[in-house]
């Protein structure tokens, strides 16, 4: 489900993104020229706020690419710190929304980005909370209508706003995140896997996720201490409505917590009912002594919107 189909799917959309990927692409000279800025500013890059910059090009245009955005397309950028990559989904002739939470980038990146006119600056953090996004971020995306997400996400932000653009009314039609390669393989997980869990299951009800590639860390500035992947996912048809989301929580949560336990006596504690919790789990064909991280996402959904599980916890 994407506003941007592969080019055997629709000739038309084809001629555009060839044409787009046909003008000459940015050197690494606008990426040499902030960074002497940056450094001529006494710029030092903050961990407490994730800015590992990625500084090479080649790297920079295939995440662009791995995208498969094109003119017209409403991208938002969130941490495009000093613009190396949205230089390149500028040329794309997307509608860039970037969001970025330091003055002293956003300054830079307005430069490097100003032969680009479409482009819509948001200076803040995106995330408002932990469940929440920035107020002037959610009011520049479309209330309708396809959008895409593509970033290089600070490592110690990307959960939260892979979660929350999943919960959103109108959520992206596709990501493609650069991001700690731990995390990446998490949301990728499978059923059964040690790194099945709360964050695997809420965003795999949202999106369909793979990982396109790993990203050495010496591409970084400043190098990070962790390995990082590109990923991306695809947004499902049949995801569950917003309003499923605070039964799922209840579950995932009261599950998880104890992931290596039997699912029967979890949900027997939670329902304050044995007998209860055993019908519960019957309806999905659930054996009692089965452990959480072996349901699937679509089976720990079908449990939460159970009238058994809903009447209880909303009590």
């Amino acid at each position: 489900m994407s506003s941007s189909p592969e080019a055997s799917d629709d000739p038309a959309r084809a001629s555009e993104l060839a044409k787009a990927g046909s003008r000459p692409n940015p050197t690494g000279a606008p990426v040499l020229a902030a960074r002497a800025q940056l450094e001529a500013m006494g710029f030092r890059p903050s961990k407490r706020l994730g800015q590992n910059l990625l500084q090479d090009v080649n790297m920079a245009r295939a995440i662009a690419r791995d995208a498969k955005v094109g003119p017209g397309d409403i991208v938002l950028e969130i941490g495009p710190g000093a613009g190396f990559l949205s230089v390149h989904l500028a040329e794309l002739e997307v509608d860039l929304i970037a969001v970025e939470i330091d003055p002293r980038l956003l300054e830079v990146a307005r430069g490097v980005l100003a032969d680009y006119p479409r482009v819509r600056w948001i200076l803040g953090d995106a995330l408002h909370s932990k469940h929440a996004f920035l107020p002037e971020l959610l009011a520049a995306l479309p209330p309708s209508g396809p959008w895409h997400l593509v970033s290089n996400l600070p490592y110690s932000a990307a959960s939260p706003i892979l979660a929350l653009a999943g919960r959103l009314n109108n959520p992206p039609v596709s990501v493609t995140v650069l991001l700690q390669t731990e995390v990446a393989e998490r949301i990728a997980s499978e059923p059964g896997s040690g790194q099945w869990g709360p964050l695997s299951v809420r965003i795999q009800l949202a999106f369909s996720a793979r990982i396109i590639r790993g990203v050495p860390s010496q591409l970084f500035w400043p190098r990070p201490q962790v390995d990082s992947s590109v990923l991306r996912l695809e947004l499902r048809g049949d995801r569950p409505a917003v309003e499923d989301a605070l039964e799922l929580d209840l579950l995932v949560d009261r599950l998880f917590q104890h992931r290596r336990q039997a699912v029967g006596g979890l949900i027997s504690k939670s329902l304050g009912s044995r007998e209860l919790a055993l019908e519960l789990l019957s309806s999905q064909s659930v054996e009692p002594t089965a452990r959480p991280e072996t349901l699937s996402a679509a089976t720990l959904l079908a449990l939460s919107r159970d009238p058994r599980w809903r009447s209880r916890v909303r009590q």
